[in-house]
C-alpha cells in the first residue's frame, strides 16, 4: 500500500510522486478529442484509455487506496451530467439518452467514503488539476468492423466479450497499424455499456482514481473507458501566453510534473503507449504536436480547424507534445493550414526500412511568429537539413520520419526542447552569428535518439539523455562547419574548457544533493509494488535551471572517447543505438557497454586538467578580434569577469571592438554581467533587453542585479520583472522573486 506521504507533497517544492499503478494496469492506446478555447484558456474534451491488465494481479485498488475521505466535487455524485458543465460536447458522438451517475447506487452524498476498505480494484492515474465531469465505461461489441475481428482462444472471454475485442485490437501486430488506429477511432465513439454497473471516481492532489463495483481485480475491470474534462488554468503541463507578436497561443512547456494537468495518464516512463488525437482550434491557429504525421486541417464547426496527429512507436506519456498558435511556416509564400535487429515492442520501426536507413534529410518545417518569421527563414531553416544530415552521418537512421521546429514564445524558460517530430526553440538562438543556433539544433536532434528512441527508465538518471546529447551536439556540429580534424579539435576542446568552468561554478553554487547523477543510488529504477514511485527533486525549483547533470553526462563521455579514440567511440554510439532503441534503460547498461570498450588509464584525468590549464592560459589578442569565434568572444569576457577592475575606457573599448550588442545571446550575457559587476551605467540598456528578450538565459542575472545592493542596478531588475511577469515561465517567475523580494 503507498505512503500517504505522498499526498501532503505541496508542487512548488520537492519529490514528484508518480501514482499510477502500473504493474496493475497499463495503458496501451490514448485517444484524443479535445478543443482549445483561447478566451476561457482552456483545454476540453474527452480522452479514451485502451487498458490492459499488468504483470500484478491485485485483489483491491492497493496503489489508489487513500485515507477515508469525503468526495468533494457534487459532480462527482450527480445523478445527471451537470448542464452548467463546461466540458466541450463531443461532435459525432453516440451517447445513451440518460447519462449515468458518477457515484450511484443510492449513496447519499453525506455517506460516501473512498477509503482503503473497498474490496474493488482501483485503477489509478496520474492527474492533478484537471476538472473531471464524467467517467464512462465503453461498450466495443457496437462496433461492426472490430466484431469482423476473429478472437482467438488467447483473447476469448465470454463473459466480458468487449474486453476480449479490444486485447484484439491492442495485439495486432505493427504491420496492421492502421487497421489498429482506425479501429480505436470507432472504439472511441461507442457508447456507455448498457445497464452495467457505472464507473466512480475520485481525484485527489496527484490522481485520479476510477472503480468499478464488484470488479475486484484487473482482469475484470473494463477496458476501453473515456474520461470527460477540461483543464485548468493554474495546470502547470501547458502555458498560456502570448508570443512575440503580442497574440495569444499555448503550448507545452517542459513541466516537472510533464503531462498529467493536461490529460490522465500513467506518468512513470515504463507505461509505454501509442497515441492519436483529433484537436480543434480555432481558424487562425495552427496546432503542432509531437506526431509521426504532418497534419494538415479539415474544417470543424464553424470558426475552427480540426488538427489529427498520431504516433506509432510507443512512448512514455511525457513526450506528448503541443503547440497551438499563430505560427507561420518559414520558407512557405502562404502558409499552410547498416542492419538492425530490434529488441523493443512491436511496432512500425524505421531502423527496420531500408529506404529510412537512406534518409539523411528527413522532412522538416520550421513555424515562427510573424516577427521572427525571417529570422527563422534565413537562420533556421538553411541549417536545418545540415543539422540533419551531419546527425545522420553519426548515428545513422532518424528514429523519426518527420520534424517540425516551433520558435516559441519569449517567456520559454529554455534555450531549446526535444518531443518526437518537433523541437521548441528559443528565440534567444536567432541572434548573433549562427552557431548558438545551429549548435542548439544539433543538440534537439540528437535526443531523436538520446532521450526519446532512448529513454531513462529512472527519470533521475537524465544524463543519459542530456549528457549524450550535449556530447553529440560538438560532434554534429563541427561536421556541418566541414572543420578539418585539428580545427574540430580545437573548438571542442574550447568547449570543453567553457563548459568546465560552467560546471564548476554549479559545483561552488548548487545544493550538493542536486548535483549528484544518481540521487537514488542503489535504488535508481526500482518502484512500488504497483508500479508508483517518486521522483526526487522533480519540483525543486532551481532543478530546471541547472545543468549539473548535462555538463557531467558530457565529461564522462569526452573521458570515454579520449581513451579509445573519437572514431571508434562514435562507432559503438551507432552499435549502442541500433541495439537499445525503442527501450527504456538506466546507466548500469550504457556503463557496461562502454567497459567492454574502454581501458581506463588513471593519467587520462590529469590529462584531461593539464589540457584545460593550457587553454585557459592562452591570451586572445584584441588584433584579431575579427577572427575570434563567438566561443572564444565568451572565454574573453569570462576572463575580464575575474578582474576586479576595468575602466570606463575599457569597457567601451571592448563593446565598440567586439560589436557585442550584435553577438548572440551567450556573448551578451557575460557582457551585461561585466557591465553589472562594474556599473556601467551606459549599457543598462543593454541589460535591460537582455532580460526581456532572452527569459531563457537571464535567470541569475537578477541575483547578480541585487548582489551589488545598488539602488538602480535593484530597480532595474524590479521593473524588468515587472514587464514580463505576466508572460514569464512560473518556475523561472518563481526563483527571481524569490530573488528580489
Amino acid at each position: 500500500m503507498e505512503s500517504n506521504r505522498d499526498l501532503d507533497l505541496d508542487p512548488n517544492k520537492d519529490d514528484l510522486p508518480l501514482r499510477a499503478n502500473t504493474n496493475h494496469m497499463l495503458v496501451r492506446h490514448y485517444v484524443l478529442d479535445l478543443t482549445v478555447h483561447f478566451q476561457r484558456k482552456v483545454i476540453g474534451g474527452s480522452i479514451v484509455l485502451f487498458l490492459e491488465p499488468g504483470v500484478v494481479s491485485s485483489k483491491q485498488g492497493e496503489a489508489g487506496s487513500i485515507s477515508n475521505t469525503p468526495v468533494q466535487n457534487l459532480s462527482q455524485v450527480s445523478s445527471k451530467h451537470d448542464v452548467s458543465s463546461p466540458i466541450t460536447p463531443e461532435p459525432n458522438k453516440v451517447r445513451p439518452p440518460e447519462e449515468p451517475s458518477h457515484l450511484c447506487g443510492g449513496n447519499d452524498v453525506s455517506s460516501v467514503l473512498w477509503g482503503d476498505e473497498s474490496e474493488d480494484f482501483t485503477l489509478v492515474l496520474d492527474c492533478c488539476d484537471l476538472t473531471v465531469s464524467k467517467v464512462e465505461e465503453l461498450d466495443v461489441t457496437t462496433v461492426d468492423d472490430l466484431k469482423k475481428l476473429d478472437v482467438d482462444q488467447q483473447h476469448a472471454n465470454t463473459d466480458h466479450p468487449s474486453s476480449s475485442l479490444v486485447q484484439r485490437v491492442v495485439s495486432m501486430p505493427s504491420v496492421c497499424w492502421r487497421l489498429q488506429h482506425e479501429l480505436y477511432v470507432q472504439c472511441s465513439r461507442s457508447p456507455t455499456v448498457h445497464n452495467a454497473q457505472p464507473l466512480r471516481f475520485h481525484t485527489d492532489q496527484w490522481s485520479l482514481q476510477i472503480r468499478k463495483e464488484g470488479v475486484c481485480a484487473p482482469h475484470d475491470f473494463p477496458r476501453a473507458v473515456r474520461i470527460c474534462y477540461e483543464t485548468k488554468l493554474t495546470g502547470g503541463s501547458v502555458r498560456w501566453t502570448k508570443d512575440q507578436d503580442g497574440r495569444c497561443c499555448v503550448y507545452t512547456m517542459g513541466s516537472p510534473i510533464n503531462n498529467r494537468a493536461l490529460f490522465p495518464c500513467q506518468e512513470p516512463p515504463v507505461a509505454m503507449s501509442t497515441w492519436q488525437a483529433r484537436v480543434r482550434a480555432p481558424c487562425d491557429y495552427t496546432v503542432l504536436m509531437s506526431g509521426k504525421n504532418q497534419a494538415f486541417p479539415k474544417p470543424a464547426e464553424t470558426g475552427f480547424l480540426q488538427w489529427e496527429y498520431y504516433v506509432t512507436m510507443p512512448m512514455p506519456a511525457s513526450t506528448f507534445t503541443i503547440a497551438v498558435g499563430q505560427w507561420l511556416e518559414a520558407g512557405v509564400k502562404h502558409p499552410n493550414f547498416e542492419q538492425y535487429v530490434c529488441s523493443h515492442m512491436d511496432y512500425p520501426c524505421r531502423f527496420m526500412v531500408s529506404a529510412a536507413r537512406a534518409q539523411a534529410v528527413i522532412p522538416h518545417r520550421v513555424f515562427a511568429p510573424p516577427c521572427h518569421l525571417q529570422k527563422a527563414n534565413d537562420m533556421v531553416l538553411p541549417l536545418l537539413p545540415l543539422c540533419l544530415t551531419a546527425a545522420h552521418s553519426v548515428l545513422g537512421v532518424h528514429p523519426f520520419s518527420r520534424l517540425d521546429v516551433l520558435i516559441v514564445p519569449s517567456g520559454f524558460s529554455s534555450l531549446g526542447m526535444a518531443s518526437p517530430h518537433i523541437v521548441f526553440l528559443s528565440q534567444s538562438v536567432l541572434t548573433g552569428e549562427r552557431n548558438l543556433c545551429g549548435a542548439r539544433l544539433c543538440h534537439e536532434i540528437a535526443h531523436s535518439w538520446f532521450g526519446l528512441a532512448i529513454g531513462a527508465r529512472d527519470w533521475t538518471e537524465e544524463w543519459i539523455s542530456e549528457g549524450f546529447a550535449t556530447y553529440l551536439e560538438d560532434v554534429f556540429w563541427s561536421h556541418v562547419q566541414k572543420l578539418g580534424c585539428r580545427e574540430a579539435e580545437e573548438q571542442r576542446w574550447l568547449k570543453a574548457l567553457l563548459r568546465w568552468r560552467r560546471l564548476s561554478d554549479e559545483l561552488q553554487n548548487s545544493e550538493e544533493e542536486l548535483q549528484v547523477l544518481r540521487p537514488n543510488k542503489e535504488n535508481t529504477g526500482e518502484v512500488s509494488e504497483s508500479g508508483a514511485s517518486v521522483v526526487k527533486h522533480a519540483l525543486n525549483p532551481e532543478k530546471p535551471f541547472m545543468q549539473v547533470h548535462y555538463l557531467k553526462g558530457y565529461f564522462l563521455l569526452k573521458f570515454l572517447a579520449d581513451q579509445v579514440g573519437e572514431e571508434k567511440f562514435l562507432d559503438f554510439f551507432k552499435v549502442f543505438v541500433g541495439k537499445f532503441h525503442g527501450q527504456l534503460i538506466l546507466s548500469q547498461v550504457s556503463l557496461s557497454c562502454t567497459r567492454a570498450l574502454c581501458s581506463f588509464s588513471p593519467n587520462a584525468k590529469v590529462a584531461f586538467g593539464r589540457h584545460l590549464r593550457i587553454l585557459a592560459s592562452v591570451s586572445i589578442s584584441p588584433s584579431f578580434h575579427q577572427l575570434l569565434s563567438p566561443e572564444q568572444l565568451v572565454l574573453l569576457l569570462e576572463f575580464l569577469l575575474e578582474e576586479p577592475m576595468l575602466s570606463l575606457s575599457t569597457l567601451r573599448l571592448l563593446e565598440t571592438t567586439y560589436n557585442l550588442q550584435a553577438q548572440d545571446a551567450e556573448v551578451k550575457h557575460r557582457w551585461c554581467e561585466l557591465a553589472v559587476k562594474h556599473k556601467h551605467t551606459a549599457a543598462y540598456r543593454d541589460v535591460e533587453q537582455f532580460l526581456i528578450h532572452d527569459q531563457a538565459m537571464g535567470v541569475y542575472l537578477y541575483g547578480e542585479l541585487m548582489v551589488q545592493e545598488d539602488a538602480r542596478q535593484q530597480a532595474l531588475a524590479r521593473r524588468c520583472l515587472s514587464i514580463i511577469k505576466d508572460d514569464m515561465d512560473q518556475s523561472a517567475c518563481s526563483v527571481v522573486e524569490e530573488m528580489i523580494l
